[in-house]
């Protein structure tokens, strides 16, 4: 028997199983026809809905592109949907095997790969000598504001989809589809560089002098695309293949390998401090306030990843406690442990004196403990291993729920009935970043910046705004007038203080005067009234946690170059393309199917 609640969490009436507030999947949901053939593979698979029937069928969809389009862009998701309905479309259900223990080592393990051993030179060096300490704890502020936001949705809306389900549920299918596609993209290349780098940390313990020498060259090719890296390719298919294999069992051996760095980590930090000379810290701001804040947009890289953790919530065993304890936990703990690391490395060694390429290992070598050097090395290979394979798990559970809304073919969507794993979505960013990695070398990798995962951070702080204090057509005129004019104050505020201080402006009266639109605009908000609280766990200080937090995103997306930018406009036009030629068709024929075959199946 099935109940309809009336929701304060959707615009929509929630259909849950009768007597159960929380809607769960099982095996008997998604199995309620005959076993089928995991690998098959037809047109029927890859192109379900009318719209791709045969050719005048898509034809006649091309020519309703502009009113499909209106209506995805002011449709939004429900969290029944996307926890119920689109899990049918896996056709077998991810094993719940996770706890918060788990959680906190597969963060802790995605999260400490080698950026915390190369930029923490680097900035030292040329930025903010001993002050990458406050560097680094500004950085994670930031990032903690963005696992806050995270874990919130996570614990509320428990789907592999992580940010894409959040944002399709309280922004709309379009923008959720442009952030995951980009998100995506950064990742296929984000795990083609840490193949890359693997492989030319591996050569480099082997033969000093020479990184490439594991690399095939072909003079025939382009530069930067000459050098062939086979290694890079076969770390990358025996870290997916672990995450195929199974998600309890990845997560076992990524806590393995956790565990053994946090002692080489602890070693490090306990022979900086026995080595500590309070004369190198001297002078702390070498180059003023502008070389903290330039070092704290680059080192945030070091703690980006957490977002893939959050992909797991579908896994977990329960959500409401494991979530919040493993990635607040988990990333309290690493801004410690980074600030810690910054602070043994510039008290161990004076910053003039840093080598901004391997930093703690010739640090080590300057006060003659050359062996150690190799623990560095050991330490920094297991990070990009660990980071390549909770980056796989996170990769797959992003274009499972992607397909699962059928954004892309929904063969992607199914989970393996043996392994409870989304193995054709890892094997898709698997090849993909396979193929990157075999021809492109580091440099052209690294020229691609990221700055979709700071986008995401700022749109999911907006999200939970708008989650809290506006309902569709249930907030009044005035209160939604209030609540709009107020966010574009917040985030119109946040790029004016960026815009002054990318200027060069360093006068103290533009900012102040920004900072008090932003309190106006944030003080705004607060006076509304909440339409949500969330049932579990929430934000606090909301809504100035959230708006902070938009603050704080903006700048340090202000401190990325146009490179990043280009980047970002030419992809999101590639794949608007992609969407009005494909996705807004299959999204709007899945969304308007026949309602009562809609009803029945959130009822079961």
């Amino acid at each position: 028997m099935t109940q309809i609640l009336p929701s304060t969490e959707t615009n929509q009436p929630l259909l849950y199983p009768h007597n159960n507030s929380n809607p769960t999947i099982t095996s008997m949901d998604v199995q309620d026809s005959p076993r089928k053939s995991y690998w098959r593979c037809s047109k029927q698979d890859f192109f379900p809905e009318p719209s791709f029937k045969d050719l005048s069928s898509y034809r006649t969809a091309l020519f309703q592109i502009c009113p499909r389009l209106k209506d995805r862009l002011l449709s939004r998701s429900t969290e029944t949907h996307e926890l119920v309905t689109l899990r049918r479309e896996s056709e077998n259900p991810m094993q719940k095997c996770l706890t918060w223990w788990d959680l906190m080592w597969m963060s802790f393990g995605s999260v400490v790969g080698s950026g915390i051993f190369v930029i923490t030179g680097q900035e030292a060096r040329y930025n903010a000598g001993p002050a990458i300490v406050l560097s680094y704890a500004l950085s994670g502020f930031s990032a903690l504001l963005s696992v806050f936001c995270y874990t919130e949705f996570a614990v509320e809306i428990p789907a592999a989809g992580g940010s894409f389900s959040y944002l399709r549920v309280e922004l709309g299918d379009f923008i959720a589809y442009l952030a995951a596609g980009n998100i995506l993209l950064e990742a296929v290349i984000g795990a083609a560089g840490l193949g890359r780098s693997w492989s030319s940390y591996f050569a480099s313990m082997i033969n000093s002098k020479n990184p490439d020498f594991l690399r095939i060259k072909i003079d025939s090719f382009a530069d930067g695309f000459n050098l062939l890296d086979p290694l890079a390719v076969v770390v990358l298919l025996v870290a997916n293949s672990i995450a195929m294999s199974g998600t309890k069992r990845t997560s076992f051996l990524n806590w393995i390998a956790s565990i053994a760095t946090a002692f080489i980590i602890a070693f490090i930090i306990v022979v900086g401090f026995i080595h500590f000379k309070s004369s190198n810290l001297v002078p702390y701001f070498p180059e003023g306030a502008e070389g903290v804040f330039v070092s704290a947009a680059v080192v945030y890289w070091a703690y980006t990843g957490f977002d893939m953790v959050a992909t797991m919530a579908e896994e977990t065993k329960n959500p409401s406690k494991d979530i919040p304890i493993g990635l607040v936990g988990s990333m309290s703990i690493i801004t410690v442990v980074y600030c810690l690391m910054a602070l043994a490395l510039t008290g161990m060694v004076k910053y003039t004196e840093i080598d901004p390429n391997a930093a703690y290992s010739v640090a080590f070598a300057q006060i003659g403990m050359n062996w150690a050097s190799y623990l560095v090395s050991i330490c920094a290979l297991k990070g990009m291993t660990t980071s390549l394979m909770v980056g796989s798990l996170g990769q797959g559970r992003y274009t499972t729920q992607i397909a699962r809304s059928h954004m892309i073919p929904p063969w992607f969507a199914r989970v393996h009935p043996k392994t409870g794993t989304p193995i054709n979505a890892t094997l898709l960013t698997t090849i993909l970043s396979a193929i990157v990695a075999f021809f492109s070398s580091l440099d052209v990798l690294s020229s691609v910046f990221s700055i979709c995962t700071l986008l995401i951070f700022m749109l999911l702080a907006v999200a939970l705004l708008v989650r809290r204090y506006y309902v569709k057509d249930v907030t009044s005129k005035n209160d939604s007038v209030t609540f709009f004019v107020s966010l574009f104050t917040i985030v119109g505020s946040s790029i004016g203080v960026t815009a002054l201080w990318n200027s060069g402006v360093r006068g103290w009266i533009g900012y102040v005067v920004a900072s008090v639109i932003w309190c106006s605009g944030t003080l705004g908000i607060s006076l509304l009234h909440k339409h949500r609280v969330p049932k579990v766990w929430g934000v606090p200080l909301v809504p100035w946690l959230p708006s902070l937090s938009i603050a704080m995103n903006v700048f340090l997306l202000g401190s990325l170059d146009y490179k990043a930018f280009l980047r970002f406009i030419i992809c999101s036009a590639v794949m608007i393309l992609y969407y009005l030629m494909v996705g807004v068709h299959a999204t709007y024929d899945v969304a308007h199917q026949n309602p009562k075959e809609t009803e029945a199946e959130e009822g079961r």
